[in-house]
């Protein structure tokens, strides 16, 4: 991110552009807001549907096996959540200062330091906090009916591991994908979208023999940090971080975060964990049902291995807009310009007649692009310059401008967004420019 130089600026300015052109929006905010609690506007749900069908791309196009899609249910009997551990393992240690009242993760800063709102030392007692959202399903309030929203996407693939398996008779290796909300109440949201209560994640787990699962683990790292490159994230804001054994979550033989340098420090966007063995015994053993596999070469059952990618796709969200924001100066003006990759800009290109006795000709073509799929628009409204700085803005790659030349040459200007460079084109070559870009 070129420019603002501090954290709570960078953060402050992204915040800002996500409102004012439509990305991002508090939740309920005409009654205050719901903190930890984002919707997402028409820039942003579009954008979101690009990292989406990027990252699903960028699972099933590998050599190795086939990925199934999955949609899971959102909540889950109890006896999932304890056959995964999350019952027991899944909690933040809490604290609250006594003094002015509020709540902290005690593992976030030095308690000795004193209270980051009022500077008093007058703690409670650490407490560990389960972060999973209960509810009760029906009308009666007993323990049969007590659910969970899902912390997580992966246990719906485990509990579903052997329908999958049975239905489309796969063979090992092949993965188990879904996209889809998680649920956690976290004790202090905070910077934006990198820590929410309802978040979304993009999930495989990549179901192996024992014996090739650290073969694999090293294959799906190498092909994480591809897909970051793909995308158009810079090298020096991604790294690799292996986990330290104190680190590892219950179920992880190893782990490795995909992190970003956001402003605010470097931040896990991603963590590629080898689960080894353990999810799916669980569940075989809580629910006494057989989860093995057999394998007919080796004439032999066993519980086959995991490799799991998961991605948060908000805080995806939040590392494009910050590694795309740039401000510079052009015509003696400032210029935001978001620099996203074609493929994950939520517009592709901008249609804009040089005057509007021009809109005629310029919608027909505009309308003959946007009947092919691709995500366009037609933007007529102020001069060309402020329409061309709108639309550098929110990262739309190209502008086409459509000028009294182009009714006798047949031909339109297009501008690039990063290279400011203008050319004429032929309005039949249009379609062809426009999937050279996005390829």
């Amino acid at each position: 991110m070129s420019s603002p130089s501090t954290a709570a600026s960078a953060l402050d300015t992204i915040v800002a552009l996500s409102k004012r052109r439509g990305f991002v929006y508090q939740s309920a905010d005409i009654y205050g807001g719901l903190n930890g609690v984002y919707d997402f506007g028409h820039l942003g749900s579009l954008m979101l549907d690009n990292i989406r069908a990027a990252w699903k791309h960028s699972v099933k196009a590998q050599p190795y096996g086939p990925v199934m899609m999955l949609e899971g249910a959102l909540l889950a009997p109890e006896a999932v959540w304890k056959a995964s551990g999350h019952v027991d393992n899944f909690h933040d240690p809490m604290v609250d200062c006594t003094a002015c009242k509020k709540r902290f993760r005690a593992d976030e800063f030095d308690l000795s330091q004193g209270c980051p709102n009022c500077g008093a030392h007058a703690w409670t007692d650490i407490r560990q906090f389960n972060m999973m959202f209960k509810t009760q399903l029906g009308a009666t309030a007993d323990s049969s009916a007590l659910a969970y929203l899902r912390p997580e996407t992966a246990q719906a693939i485990f509990v579903n591991f052997k329908n999958v398996y049975s239905t489309y008779r796969v063979k090992l290796p092949f993965g188990i994908a879904q996209i889809g909300k998680s649920f956690r109440n976290e004790i202090t949201p905070k910077q934006f979208l990198f820590r929410v209560r309802e978040f979304e994640q993009m999930e495989l787990e990549w179901f192996c023999k024992p014996t090739e699962s650290d073969n694999f683990f090293d294959i799906w790292q190498a092909a994480r940090r591809n897909f970051y490159r793909a995308i158009g994230l810079r090298d020096e804001n991604v790294r690799m971080r292996p986990h330290a054994a104190d680190e590892l979550a219950h179920y992880s033989k190893c782990c490795i975060d995909v992190e970003y340098q956001f402003p605010f420090g470097w931040k896990e966007l991603e963590g590629i964990a080898h689960r080894s063995d353990f999810d799916l015994s669980q569940h075989a053993s809580h629910s006494g049902k057989d989860l093995n596999v057999f394998d007919e070469e080796l004439k032999l059952s066993y519980t086959p291995h995991v490799v799991e990618c998961s991605v948060g796709t908000g805080r995806l969200f939040l590392a494009l807009l910050f590694d795309a924001y740039h401000e510079d100066t052009l015509g003696g003006e400032q210029r935001v310009v978001l620099k996203l990759a074609p493929q994950i800009a939520p517009i592709k290109a901008a249609f804009l007649p040089l005057v509007k006795k021009l809109n005629e000709p310029m919608f027909a073509i505009y309308e003959a692009i946007a009947r092919r799929g691709i995500e366009v628009e037609f933007d007529d409204s102020g001069s060309i310059g402020k329409r061309y700085r709108r639309h550098d803005e929110i990262g739309t790659p190209v502008c086409f401008t459509y000028d009294f030349d182009s009714q006798n040459d047949h031909c339109i200007t297009a501008r690039n967004r990063d290279t400011l460079v203008q050319e004429r084109i032929s309005i039949d070559s249009l379609e062809r420019y426009l999937n050279d870009l996005l390829r």
